[in-house]
């Protein structure tokens, strides 16, 4: 292939005195001298250096010591006609290598420095390593890069043909290529061989490629091995080392171009080879080169764009300078002054026309090729580049004819090329002078930028949205400044701003969440989002505003957005799902953040009273109101204003919470008083005396209607009404009960009284019974709380002791109410409590009292409940609902599922925790694959916390589950063991067995024990009841060897092979050796062994074992390791180790087995011997132990010869 005329056509032509080819051995980037011998490599220049060349090509010639080829290759000389097979060049003959494998080896090759003093020392093993080549130097890193390229200029200087070719190797070594680069010279432009010399070929012959392309004055010919991985080569290397290497060779490019601008940048030499160069790799079909040498061409363009302007403004200071000194010319009289000026005029006028052309061919010659290419990375390379061209010198760059790429590029299909498209145009968008010129761009691509805001990818969605904000901009400070022009324009623009983003929220129905839209926002729009005098002014109807005024609708928006923007300030941080983890803020972060809360303090003080009396009957509106409040600090506002506005400020929220029964407002209220009083009562002692009065009042309400309706004769009557009023402040106290510590008005005896009650005599109504079962929760909570931080004496702690248990009485009673909503909450209570007081953790002293297990009855009670209220399907209705209907059942239903998934994840806790015992899970694991989409997070997580806790326990748990599905499956079959029993019930277990496999991950070491377990318990499981049988029948379980193979997989080989040998001692009865029934034990047998050579060995060792053995014994089902000699232990890598379960299998030597223990001493051995010996193809020479033999021995392993084997 051939570069662009622009690039190749228009060059001198160098006129050089012969046809030299020469040799670049490149080098694998990331070897290092250290570990290669120093060799020179031949540098042929066009006849510039005859006696170096000839000292070069003998030392090459003759290699290491000893006259041995160099790294190990054999080359040959063939004839010179196989040159057009892309052979390399030496002195006229043509050397071949053997094997493409060879090619790999010249990696180890070095260039010899053309400059001595371009070094980069590092110190490697105890040597200092010498880097020698452009590459070397670039890959250490080395911070004076400066220097490096400086000395480079010098050995250009002293000989550029050298230099360029050290430069070409560079480039071509930073490509990741192994192989080899030929140049030669060209003679004759006229020459009509070159054409066809511009290729790329692949010879089968040597398994190398070839390119051929044209950096004048040479042909280049890059030989490298078919093989070589367009996947892998420094650019896309993962890592902080190649992530710096990019860096570095961006950099090279740039302080080239600037460290040559003053001396051999316009000598029509070096920029013509540079540019022809990196044309030619940038067409090559290797991936490598194309990314490699556009990256080049791109950061080489990019130091050509800042050259030019430095030169323009050079040029526009020199013109004001000639014009000064002209106008102190008098007369006719010459000025050598002006002279020199106009002199070096016309040199930056002609350095400037030089860059031009500079910048045209690689524009046309790379970016034109390039930024359509099939690999994504190379096109945002192009359009990153050109968005920064079009900021840096907009002159030339910023017109339609370049932006239309940038335009074109937003319809590209990768995510990361439409983000740098909307990168770049936010740079340009971001300058107003820059701006202004895009209204031909924004014109035809406005569309395409909108509809980018609902990208498929979240941050290109987001990037889009920036854009047009940045766009709005332009036109924002258009209408601003008309807007000012009125009488009201303090607050004009922001009305309509506002509007509009209420309008747009309402009409986009994207999500109910105004929190995201105002993040999105925050930092492109933050005096408009914290203008909260106005937006508190609009909702008044104190603002002064022409348009019509808002409707509940836009109220209820706006409501929010003050929220949303009063807790971003706050808290200085996104919200849930924007953002990572919570960083430290800045010190001019933190000030802001101060003083926002200042401002917020101090405003709502004022305003929130009479927003909540406006509001007063909507609990929407009051509940987002009443949230404000949490981010008071009151220590920031000024004394003054706290006496002034704090009473008016309590009275209003003390008239919300006797006019509302709503949890939510009540709950609010609430944390009002917490965050104003402090956690340790530090706060505004006004707002504790406020609260103490409040709690007061309430109190005294509910101890005299209980009075009024509670007869101790008869117990409790009260009329419907006294029962609601009752209800109303019980929920009012349980709310303040909940964030406020109020022991001392000793409320449990009174809502527990009411709970004993319901217990032992006639039932309350629920709605009495909810609020009460949550404030004696609360108060023994703060009790807990009380006597953990705090010393007690023995009998608080025996008391509070009394009520646990009570309490915990009372909610398993509840647990069967006849209120389905009293239920769950009794349910979720009881949970919480349990988890707290199992786990005090302080054993010692009278708190160790408080510490309370369930009892067996009360785990079987949380386990039906959990059955019976999550698990179990709500019967369906088959009326047709219409469209209002349809949705709020939907609600429903999504509503009925959330309390669900909290009542199973309450449960579960308890599993994981070990309050309740591991075994429940396995019901819990029954329904995995069947409520998958509900339940299947939940379930999961359940079953990696409780296998971290206890491996083994977990696995006999899922064990557990398994069997119990299968044996309800029997039953349903009869008990029946044919292949016809195998149904879709069967299929089903036989999935939730592969589920349950594929949990344990890829590392089958770390889950070794459990999945040893889990074969051994089934085997035990499938033969139970075998001995009953008397080999009449075949065992009630043998299909569950079926579900049993789904975990062979997770087998180590060794384990597999001892897992067979376990099987063997159960499969020697006769109706086992019927082919008929033979399925299920065969099908296991098959997961277990990967050939039948694997059995061979494993009957083999049962039959041959040495009588005069050291047995290393351990009783496999004590589920022990076998016992190894200290130096094997200490020779065995600690992931090596055997499982508890199962005897190791780590030592690979012979072992001996017997049968199991005398509880399996009726299991007759292994199937039949002539059975094995037909099947299986038994050797003669092969013994079978007799059966009598093996019944009378220990069940043991033995391993023999362990430590020949390590």
């Amino acid at each position: 292939m051939i570069a662009e005329p622009n690039s190749v056509a228009n060059l001198p032509n160098h006129k050089n005195a012969g046809h030299h080819p020469t040799e670049i051995n490149t080098c694998n980037g990331t070897s290092s001298l250290a570990s290669s011998p120093s060799v020179c490599v031949s540098k042929i220049c066009s006849g510039q250096s005859p006696n170096l060349t000839d000292q070069i090509l003998g030392e090459c010639k003759q290699g290491p010591a000893g006259g041995e080829e160099e790294n190990g290759i054999h080359e040959e000389v063939v004839s010179e006609s196989t040159v057009q097979n892309g052979s390399c060049l030496r002195n006229g003959n043509v050397k071949t290598f053997r094997g493409k494998r060879k090619i790999r080896e010249q990696c180890e090759n070095r260039r010899t420095p053309p400059s001595g003093g371009r070094r980069s020392n590092q110190l490697q093993n105890g040597e200092v390593v010498e880097a020698v080549t452009l590459f070397e130097v670039v890959i250490m890193g080395k911070s004076a890069m400066q220097s490096v390229v400086d000395d480079w200029i010098e050995a250009y200087k002293n000989d550029r043909d050298v230099a360029l070719l050290d430069l070409i190797n560079f480039f071509i070594q930073c490509s990741g290529c192994q192989g080899m680069v030929t140049a030669e010279m060209f003679q004759s432009s006229q020459n009509c061989d070159v054409m066809q010399k511009m290729t790329e070929t692949f010879d089968e012959a040597t398994g190398l490629q070839y390119k051929k392309f044209m950096a004048y004055p040479w042909i280049l010919t890059v030989t490298w091995p078919v093989d070589m991985d367009d996947k892998d080569y420094p650019l896309v290397k993962a890592g902080p080392y190649w992530k710096k290497f990019r860096a570095n060779f961006c950099d090279f490019t740039s302080v080239l171009v600037q460290q040559c601008q003053f001396s051999i940048l316009y000598d029509s030499y070096l920029m013509d080879t540079i540019i022809s160069l990196l044309s030619g790799l940038a067409e090559s079909m290797v991936r490598a080169f194309r990314h490699t040498s556009t990256l080049a061409a791109m950061k080489l363009l990019t130091a050509l764009v800042n050259l030019i302007v430095s030169i323009d403004v050079s040029k526009h200071n020199l013109e004001r300078l000639y014009e000064v000194e002209k106008s102190r010319t008098t007369g006719k009289r010459t000025n050598t002054r002006l002279d020199q000026l106009e002199k070096k005029k016309k040199e930056y006028e002609q350095k400037h026309l030089d860059i031009e052309n500079m910048m045209n061919a690689i524009f046309k010659g790379t970016f034109l090729q390039r930024y359509r290419d099939i690999i994504p990375e190379i096109r945002a390379i192009c359009i990153e580049e050109i968005a920064c061209w079009m900021t840096m010198y907009p002159d030339r760059f910023l017109t339609d004819s370049y932006l239309k790429y940038i335009g074109w590029m937003l319809y590209d299909k990768q995510p990361d090329v439409r983000l740098k498209c909307l990168q770049g145009l936010q740079g340009i968008f971001g300058q107003k002078a820059l701006g202004c010129k895009m209204d031909l761009f924004t014109c035809r691509f406005k569309d395409r930028l909108v509809s980018m805001t609902l990208d498929r990818d979240h941050e290109v969605a987001v990037q889009a949205m920036k854009l047009l904000m940045l766009m709005s901009h332009l036109i924002i400070q258009e209408i601003e400044i008309e807007a000012f022009s009125k009488s009201n324009a303090k607050w004009e623009p922001i009305a309509s701003q506002l509007r509009a983003l209420i309008d747009f929220f309402l009409e986009s129905e994207l999500h109910s969440h105004v929190t995201y839209l105002v993040d999105s926002l925050w930092d492109w729009a933050p005096s408009l989002l914290k203008d909260w005098e106005y937006m508190t002014a609009l909702l008044l109807g104190n603002a002064d505003s022409h348009e019509q005024a808002l409707t509940d609708a836009h109220e209820s928006v706006l409501v929010e957005i003050i929220l949303a923007t009063v807790q971003e300030a706050a808290e200085a941080h996104p919200p849930v799902g924007r953002g990572g983890t919570r960083r430290i803020l800045s010190a001019r972060e933190k000030k802001i953040q101060v003083e926002d809360c200042t401002r917020i303090t101090e405003h709502f003080i004022v305003v929130l009273p009479q927003l909540l009396a406006k509001y007063s009957v909507d609990a929407e509106k009051v509940t987002n109101l009443l949230h404000i409040p949490q981010y008071f600090d009151l220590e920031l506002c000024s004394a003054e204003l706290l006496d002034k506005h704090l009473d008016t400020f309590l009275r209003e929220i003390k008239a919300v919470v006797t006019q509302y029964s709503d949890t939510d407002v009540l709950d609010a209220c609430s944390r009002i008083y917490a965050t104003l009083c402090g956690e340790d009562g530090s706060g505004h002692k006004k707002v504790g005396f406020a609260r103490d009065e409040l709690v007061d009042e309430l109190v005294d309400n509910l101890n005299q209607r209980l009075d009024t309706f509670w007869d101790e004769g008869e117990g409790f009557h009260a009329e419907k009404e006294g029962i609601h009023h009752i209800s109303l402040t019980l929920r009012r106290i349980t709310a303040f009960h909940n964030a406020h510590d109020l022991t001392r008005w000793n409320l449990y005896d009174t809502v527990a009284k009411l709970l004993g009650f319901e217990v032992e005599h006639n039932p309350l109504p629920v709605q009495i019974l909810l609020p009460a079962l949550q404030c004696a929760y609360s108060a023994l909570l703060w009790q807990l709380s009380s006597a953990v931080e705090n010393t007690c004496s023995k009998e608080i702690i025996l008391a509070l002791r009394t009520h646990l248990r009570d309490y915990c009485h009372i909610c398993t009673c509840y647990l069967s109410h006849r209120s389905r909503e009293l239920r769950e909450k009794a349910f979720m209570i009881l949970c919480d409590l349990l988890m707290i007081v199992s786990h005090q953790g302080l054993s010692d002293g009278l708190i160790g009292f408080l510490e309370y297990l369930p009892s067996s009855s009360l785990q079987s009670k949380l386990l039906f409940f959990i059955q019976d209220h999550v698990f179990t399907e709500e019967a369906r209705e088959f009326r047709v609902l219409t469209g209002e209907e349809a949705k709020k059942k939907e609600e429903q239903k999504l509503d009925a599922l959330q309390l669900k998934r909290c009542l199973l994840a309450a449960y579960c806790k308890l599993i994981v925790h070990n309050v309740v015992e591991m075994t429940a899970a396995a019901e819990i694991y029954k329904h995995y694959m069947k409520t998958y989409n509900e339940f299947g997070d939940i379930i999961k997580e359940t079953l990696s916390r409780t296998r971290q806790n206890d491996k083994i326990q977990s696995a006999k748990t899922l064990n557990l589950c398994l069997q119990q599905l299968f044996q309800k499956h029997a039953r349903s079959q009869d008990n029946s063991n044919s292949i016809n029993s195998i149904d879709a019930s069967f299929n089903n277990i036989k999935e939730l067995a592969r589920r349950f496999a594929l949990t344990f991950g890829w590392d089958q070491v770390k889950s070794r024990e459990s999945v040893a377990m889990i074969h051994k318990e089934g085997i035990e499981f499938a033969f139970q009841g075998i001995a009953a049988l008397e080999g009449k029948s075949l065992p009630p379980n043998l299909n569950f060897l079926l579900i049993l193979s789904e975990f062979s997989n997770k087998l180590l080989k060794p384990d597999k092979r001892l897992v067979y040998s376990y099987l063997l001692r159960y499969t020697s009865e006769p109706a086992l050796c019927k082919e008929e029934f033979v399925y299920s034990l065969e099908w296991y047998r098959t997961s277990l062994l990967a050939s039948e050579e694997d059995e061979s060995s494993i009957i083999s060792s049962i039959s041959e074992w040495p009588s005069d053995r050291t047995p290393c014994k351990k009783n496999l089902s004590e589920g022990s390791c076998a016992k190894t000699s200290h130096t094997e232990m200490a020779n065995t890598p600690s992931h090596a180790h055997c499982p508890s379960d199962l005897p190791s299998l780590a030592l690979r030597s012979r072992k001996r087995l017997k049968s199991h223990d005398s509880c399996h001493q009726e299991y007759p051995s292994v199937i039949g011997p002539e059975r094995l010996k037909r099947k299986y193809s038994i050797p003669d020479g092969v013994k079978v132990e007799n059966t009598a033999e093996v019944l009378a021995e220990e069940a043991d392993i033995d391993v023999v010869g362990a430590d020949q084997e390590m």
